[in-house]
């Protein structure tokens, strides 16, 4: 079973995401750990990775997710392990992954340092797992090929040539290559791929918004799939709201306080995703009622409407299990544009 540690520069750049579209466009039995976990989630006493949850789940894993990282926090694994155990702990869970898999992906922390006083950077994983290297990078074009450069000189002094590169969430792909081929052939790197900015991977849905906010369901919940496209903060007066060409977008959220009932009512009469209710405040019962008969998805919290705007706006745009519409369309897009071949060669 071929072992691939994948990479990235920086937080975000879509490497779990990588893989699964990698994974569904080539139809594969995959393996995966994920070292040094990051998005902790808590179930049953529990801590877990996001990101081994999700796989796990849509790839039907036999391995429980939280044995496949070995923390998250570094003090913790610090106490918990010297540089030995942390090496045998990693071939242990490794060795451990079913073997009849095609491919045992190992997903890397955040960027090229992040876990180098454990071991558990990108670089000293592979070197323990005798994995091959695999880099996932965006960002914007400059920035992006600055980290090339500098990533393939330090590559070439510790001697590792890794399977290839990978660009992503690019605007243009045709004009990326166009424009920076020749720089990025200079750095002496292989690409396998350029990957648009997929604008659908960017929206969530109303259940997603519901679990990080620990919403209350008051109405709707037939309607917790739609998909949220537009976000409309109800800070202003009713009439002005309705007549915003902000308001009349499709599939918006609307994030106001429950007495607006003016606001809440034009929502519910147009195209609108969800409503998130703040202050605590419930709206007239009709109002409720007219939400579930629509199924559009009211959702009560306690936070004013500032802090709970902010809260959305800071969420990161996680895969979710029931996205089949974005890993599908990941899948075709990495079918189309990504060397697939050369991966597992």
């Amino acid at each position: 079973m071929k072992r691939i540690v994948v990479a990235s520069m920086e937080r975000g750049a879509g490497k779990t995401s990588f893989i699964v579209g990698l994974s569904k466009a080539m139809d594969l039995k995959i393996g995966y750990m994920k070292p040094f976990g990051e998005r902790i989630l808590y179930r049953k006493k529990r801590l877990l990775d996001y990101d081994s949850v999700l796989v796990s789940s849509l790839f039907g894993l036999k391995e429980s997710p939280e044995d496949l990282s070995l923390g998250f926090d570094h003090s913790k694994l610090r106490f918990m392990y010297d540089k030995e155990s942390t090496e045998k702990k990693l071939r242990d869970v490794a060795d451990s992954i079913d073997s009849s898999r095609d491919v045992l992906f190992i997903e890397a922390g955040r960027d090229l340092t992040y876990g180098s006083s454990l071991n558990l950077d990108p670089l000293s994983v592979s070197r323990t797992l005798d994995a091959s290297l695999l880099f996932v990078l965006s960002g914007e074009q400059d920035k992006v090929i600055d980290q090339v450069h500098f990533l393939m000189d330090y590559l070439n002094t510790k001697k590792i040539e890794p399977i290839g590169l990978v660009f992503n969430k690019v605007d243009d792909p045709d004009d990326f290559m166009t424009s920076h081929g020749d720089a990025i052939a200079e750095a002496g790197a292989r690409v396998l791929g350029v990957i648009p900015y997929l604008r659908d991977l960017s929206y969530y849905s109303m259940e997603h918004i519901s679990n990080v906010l620990f919403a209350k369901m008051i109405a709707g919940e037939k309607g917790l799939k739609n998909l949220v496209r537009n976000i409309f903060v109800g800070a202003m007066s009713g009439g002005r709201a309705i007549e915003s060409p902000l308001f009349r977008k499709e599939g918006k959220l609307i994030i106001t306080s429950g007495d607006r009932s003016d606001l809440i009512l034009g929502a519910l009469e147009s195209d609108t995703a969800g409503i998130v209710l703040t202050n605590n405040i419930l709206p007239p019962s009709k109002l409720i009622s007219k939400a579930d008969e629509r199924n559009i998805p009211l959702l009560l919290v306690p936070g004013d409407t500032f802090r709970t705007a902010k809260t959305i706006d800071d969420m990161e745009r996680l895969l979710a299990r029931d996205d089949d519409h974005k890993i599908q369309l990941l899948a075709d897009e990495i079918r189309s544009r990504v060397s697939t071949d050369i991966i597992l060669k």
